[in-house]
This record gives C-alpha cells, structure tokens and sequence, in this order.
C-alpha cells in the first residue's frame, strides 16, 4: 500500500468524520446496553474458515499482527480501529497499538499485539478451539492506515473440533448476523477464488443481511493459486453473482511467505507485479490489489456516511441528552463546607417541594395509567372509607332474639312499662364501637400513601449520596409516624364523643312517636299480606332490612276481638321516645296481653287442691326469653328502626370528620413542618462529610460520563461542519460543475 495512495483517499469527508466516530465508538461500546446498541460506521470482514480474511486485513494495516495457522484462528471478534496519525519530525514511535483491556499500555511490538490477542482469546474461550462472541477491542495508530473501523469475525466453519459444540455453525452464523445485519455495516465478504463463487458462504450471510447489496463488497482472494488457463474475471465484473459495489481481487501471502517472515511491503510489490504480468487482470487494474480495496472501502464509508449522516447526528443527539443527564445526576465534586451546604440545603428544599408536588398534583412525572399521590388519598377517603361505612348494616350482627333479651333484661323485676331506652342506648352505643377500627385503618392506609409519596420523590442529587437518601427516608419516616399520633388520639375522641352523648333530639332522629307508628304499621301490613320490606323501604326512605320474628310473620301469636282494641288504644297514648307508656302494663296481663279477672275465691279454691308434694324444676344456668308476644315484637321493631336512624346520623358523623382529622393532623402538618424538621435534623456542619459522601463508583463513571459528552459533542459538532462543507460543495458543483454520483466506475465493471 503506498504512502501516496493513503494520503489521497485520507482528504476526503470519510477521513475527516471517520476518527471521531472511532473515538466515540471506543468509549460507547463498552458502557451499558442503550448507548451501545449506537451503530456507528463500520465494516465488519466475513468468510469462511481460511478464505484469506486475515491476510486481507493484514495487508490493510501493513503490518503482520494477527494469529496465524492452518486450523480456526480467530475464535473471538477483533474491532480493529485504524487512526490515521502525522509523524513529527524525531519522532522514533510512527506506529503503536492499543487494547481496550489493557487502558494506557502502548504495544509498539506488533509481534506482543498477536501474541496478546491470543492470549486473551485463550482467556476467554481456553486453548482448544473454543468460540466466544465476545469482543476484542484494539486501536492502531499509523500514518500508513486509512481512518476506519473493521471487524473481523470467526470464519464460517462446518465440522465442530476440540471445545466446539455441534451446533458451532449456527453460532457463529448467528454471531455475524448480529454484526452485518446493523445498517451502518459495510459488508466485506471474502471468498477464495480457487473455490465457487455460486456456493460462497460470505456472499450467501450477505445476502441475507444486505438483500438489496447496497452494503456488500466482495473480495476475491488467492487469484494467484487458480488452475492454470482460468481466471476470476467474470466473478470480478459481477457476471456470475452481481454486487452494486462490485468486487475487488487480492493475492494473499502463502504458508510459505509466512514462515520466511516475507513483510506486508514486499507481499505488496509481488501483488503489483502479478496483476501488472497477468494478461487478463492487466485491464482489471481498477478492481485488482489492496491499495484498490482500501481505496474503495474509502468511498463507500464517505458516501455511506453522507447518505446516513442526518439520522447520526440525530442519534448523536439523543445520546448526548442521555448522558448530559446522567451526568447531572453525578453532579460536581464540592469540597468547601459552603458548597456542601448549599448543596445540602438545595436537596432537602427540592425533596420537600417535590413531596407538596406530588401531594397537590404538580408533579412533572404525573402517571396517566394510574393514580398516584394526592388522588389516591383522596381516592381512600371517597371510595375506599366512606363507601365501606355505608354498606354497613348496624342490624346485621343484631338479632330479634338479642334485642328482645336485652329489652326484657332493662325492665328487671318490674317489667317494662315503656319502651326501654336503656337496650338501645346499649346497643347504638356497640354499633358506633365498630367504627373505630375502620377509621384507624382509613388513617393507615394514609400514612403508607404518605411513605410511598416519600420513596417517590426523585431528587436527582440524591443518587450520588445512599447515606443522605437513607436518613432522609428515616426523618420523613419518623415525621409521619409522629404526625399518626394525634390523628389516631383524635379520631378515637370521636368515637368516644358519639358514644358517650346518645342526642335523641338530634333533628335528624326519627323519634320514638314515628318509630312506633312504622312499628305497628309494618305490624298491620304483615298482618294483611302486604310487603313490608317495600312499605318500610317507601316510609323511611332507608335501605336496610328489617326482620320480624317468625312468630309476628305467620301470625302465630295475634290476639283478636278485645285484646286487640286494647292493645291499639294503649298505642295511641304513645309520646316521644322513652317518656311515654306504649305497651300498658304487663303484670295484669294475659299471655296474649289481655286483663286476667279472676275472683279470689276461685283461686284461693285451685290452690288447696295443688298437692304440697309438687316439685319445680331448678332454673337452667342460661335462660332466654320465651317467643314475644305482638307487643315485645313492636318493641323490637321499633329498637332496629331508632338504632338505624341513629347509627346512620353517627356515620355520618363520622365519615365527614375522620378525613377531616386525618389531613389536619397528618397530611397538612406534612405539608407545613416537614422542611423546618428536615432543616432541623440534618441541616448541621458537623454532618455535612458525612452525608454528602459519594459512592465509591461515582467518581469513576462522572470521569466517564464526561469523557463521553465531550466525545459525543465534538462528534455532532463534527458532523455539522462535514454537513456545511457538503452543502458548499454542492452549491459550487450546481454554478457549473459536473455532478457524479456514486463510485467511480470500475474499467470492464457495469455497477450491476
């Protein structure tokens, strides 16, 4: 490869664009999976097992630097970065290599970069023949070499030996795909010529990567060993298989040339001299020899890159964006303790602002698949507290029987002359009990809506300190269960205020007046076949059920004629509840409730004939009440319809100053005290070391961050200068000179 002929291919754009692409390229592939998956331009050398790849790549750097032998040589990918460099005047090290493994170390033997390669093949993969698709990053610094990244790749093999697996085809199919099928991958495929072009391995993974072959070049290795009388004349003109870029013939340096240490220069003048002597590569000079090739992988990256650079610099862009905000994340390095305390002060003020932010919904990174803050308290207080209390039946867990037992345990020895209110107070009293552990739970729910708020706060600084991050998370912690407290003492004086204070004055109560009357009308209408849960549903306006008992439903103890007229005009004389005589006096009743008039003289007849041996059964140790009668059963009726009445007037109550108390004591106070109690806490010169401390990795990936915005930005600003250079180019070409497009037309070669 002569000096002239780089020197010409290297003052083009390609050769402008080429060395910060390589640079970025050499800092982004390493780092995480998203910048990496960057595709910047390349060209990625395919073939099957010895096809020549090596010696073509060799020949293109101009030096011998690659593991060499009979069997599979390159078992693991080489990303081979060629950077064109001036030599100064003096200067004894014209040309170096660079392994990304090993940062800093300079190989000026090119021998000890063959002998490293191998060895960290060998590292990876073991010593017998093992692949990896792993790669191998090297950097070659020459005046001699174009400005380009080429891969080279595990040669295409069929017969798994040592370590290979049975599938080891299929692998390394698969490993090359994933390289070539990148749209910024120029395509070298490498097929020798003393095998058929119709069967080449290269040509038919290219194919399937490049359908349309706008990114395939083919090379045509070992023309000087073909069977005497033929040639590879029609493969180079794409008559056999066309490729639009065409093809290029080499001749590769023998076994032999290699073991008699023949260099890269001399095997260069033989090629010259071979294709100079053949009658029929003498007019193919155009197509034929490495300085040809490297000329033409030239053009095409600088054509490729023209036709892609408008979606590489916007890519160029994004990532830029990407890594300016992992770099704010790391942040600066402060050392004063004033920097460190605006710094500190900064982040608790962003936390808490970003807590109210969240809370009121402001919050920049508001969800729209979700609720999230703020809503979802109030989505607590509406839906998850308010509707719970009303589906809740205060009779549900009441029966007739245990309201009849504690109506006839209230009147004691004297029987109840009124309806007792003691039964009710008792029960009403129970039912407002069991709103406290749905209210505590309301109040919890809220507090871990609160500490989730908390998690959530995303200042970004605070990736850079854990010690910071943790104790904030234990003051913001520690203030909202402070603020629990009060918010559980208050709403347990709620509770505690309903049940001491029973207000039957309260003007929404229905009253005792109104209770008997729905009493004995639901009373008549079962009596006459009517629905009572449809008359009692339409004369409260209420949801609840009431039940009768079994014996007022069938009838089973109605009385007729004068106990019946008795009973209602007792009714009639009814006042507000637990003042007026409703029911008369039990003692001068019947079973059936009606006046007993027996004379003395009969009963004191009945008990002389009562023998005096007659004994009475002893009490059994739990004693229920017998079935009620008509009258007991309205009183139970009328205990359900006041407790329901009641009981609706507390959940009310309740569900309006539960969440009340709650954003008072909790919410609100967070909203107010939690910067002042952050200030408070951590605010301190004697903390600010200790809180501020970095992660040990932080300092190494700000390094990096920066090194690659630097990269990245001096890449964009590259392109756009290539871009304005194009754009004078075109605006002369279009005042009068002659335009071309696409490659040089290859003598003897259509381009088909």
């Amino acid at each position: 490869m002569s000096q002239g002929a780089n020197s010409e291919a290297s003052m083009t754009i390609g050769s402008s664009v080429i060395p910060i692409l390589n640079k970025l390229h050499d800092i982004v592939a390493p780092v995480g999976a998203e910048l990496a998956k960057i595709s910047l331009p390349h060209v990625a050398v395919v073939g099957s097992q010895s096809s020549g790849k090596s010696s073509v790549l060799e020949a293109l750097v101009g030096r011998d630097f690659l593991p060499r032998g009979c069997d599979i040589c390159t078992r693991r990918p080489l990303s081979l970065m060629l950077e064109q460099r001036s030599v100064a005047p003096g200067d004894d090290h014209r040309e170096w290599g660079e392994f990304r493994h090993l940062p800093g170390k300079r190989f000026y033997d090119f021998l000890k970069i063959r002998q490293e390669i191998q060895a960290e093949t060998e590292r990876e993969v073991g010593f017998n023949k093992g692949v990896s698709d792993k790669q191998i990053r090297l950097k070659i610094y020459s005046p001699n070499v174009l400005n380009m990244t080429l891969i080279d790749l595990p040669g295409i093999t069929k017969v798994p030996v040592g370590d290979q697996p049975s599938d080891i085809e299929a692998r390394i199919r698969k490993m090359i795909m994933e390289h070539i099928i990148q749209k910024n991958c120029i395509i070298l495929a490498v097929t020798p010529a003393n095998s058929d072009l119709a069967t080449s391995d290269a040509l038919q993974i290219a194919r399937e990567a490049d359908p349309t072959g706008s990114r395939t070049i083919g090379v045509i290795t070992k023309l000087d060993i073909m069977d005497r009388g033929t040639n590879a004349c029609n493969f180079l003109l794409g008559r056999v298989i066309p490729l639009r870029l065409g093809y290029v013939g080499v001749v590769n340096r023998s076994q032999e040339d290699i073991n008699e240490n023949r260099s890269i220069k001399e095997a260069l003048a033989h090629e010259e001299r071979f294709f100079c002597d053949h009658h029929v590569y003498n007019g193919l000079r155009d197509c034929c020899g490495i300085p040809q090739l490297a000329k033409k992988l030239n053009q095409i990256l600088e054509q490729h890159i023209q036709r892609e650079l408008p979606s590489l610099r916007a890519e160029l862009n994004s990532r830029k964006i990407i890594v300016a905000e992992e770099l704010q994340i790391y942040g600066e390095v402060v050392e004063s303790k004033a920097e460190q305390g605006a710094i500190l002060l900064s982040i608790l003020t962003q936390y808490c602002a970003d807590f109210i932010a969240i809370l009121d919904g402001k919050n920049e990174m508001m969800s729209s698949k979700e609720l999230f803050g703020g809503a979802r308290i109030l989505y607590i207080f509406q839906t998850v507290f308010v509707r719970s209390l009303e589906e809740v039946d205060p009779c549900a867990d009441i029966s007739d029987e245990d309201i009849q037992t504690a109506i006839r345990n209230a009147s004691g020895l004297r029987g109840a002359l009124f309806v007792p209110e003691v039964p009710f107070e008792v029960l009403v009293r129970r039912q407002i009990a069991r709103l406290l552990d749905p209210s505590l739970q309301c109040l919890r729910f809220v507090y871990d809506e609160m500490l989730k708020i908390a998690r959530a706060c995303r200042v970004t600084e605070l990736h850079r300190f854990p010690l910071l991050r943790r104790c904030l998370d234990e003051v913001a912690g520690k203030f909202l269960r402070d603020g629990v407290i009060p918010a559980e003492r208050m709403i347990g004086n709620l509770i505690e205020m309903e049940m001491d204070y029973i207000n039957s004055s309260h003007p929404n109560f229905l009253g005792g007046k109104k209770a008997v009357d729905l009493a004995h009308q639901m009373m008549r209408s079962i009596q006459d076949g009517v629905d009572v849960e449809r008359l009692t549903t339409a004369e409260k306006g209420q949801k609840s059920q009431l039940l009768l008992p079994k014996s007022v439903a069938t009838g089973a103890s109605t009385n007729q004629g004068n106990c019946n007229q008795s009973s209602n005009e007792r009714s009639s004389a009814t006042g507000i509840w637990g003042i007026s005589s409703i029911f008369g006096n039990r003692a001068s009743s019947g079973p059936g409730g009606c006046p007993i008039n027996k004379s003395s003289n009969e009963t004191s007849h009945n008990v002389e004939q009562i023998s005096s041996t007659i004994q009475l059964r002893e009490p059994p140790s739990i004693l229920k009440p017998l079935e009620g009668t008509e009258e007991e059963t309205v009183e139970v009726i009328v205990t359900k319809l006041l407790l329901q009445s009641y009981y609706d007037i507390v959940r009310k109550n309740i569900q309006d100053l539960v969440p009340k108390a709650i954003m008072h004591f909790l919410v609100n106070y967070t909203k107010k005290d939690l910067h002042n109690t952050c200030i408070q806490k951590l605010y301190r010169e004697n903390l600010l070391d200790e809180l501020l401390q970095e992660q040990e990795d932080v300092f190494v990936k700000r390094k990096h961050a920066r090194d690659m915005f630097n990269v990245l930005q001096q890449a964009v600003q590259t392109l756009d200068e290539v871009e304005s250079e194009m754009q004078s180019k075109s605006t002369i070409s279009s005042m009068g000179a002659e335009t071309t497009t696409g490659l040089p037309k290859v003598s003897g070669f259509s381009g088909h």
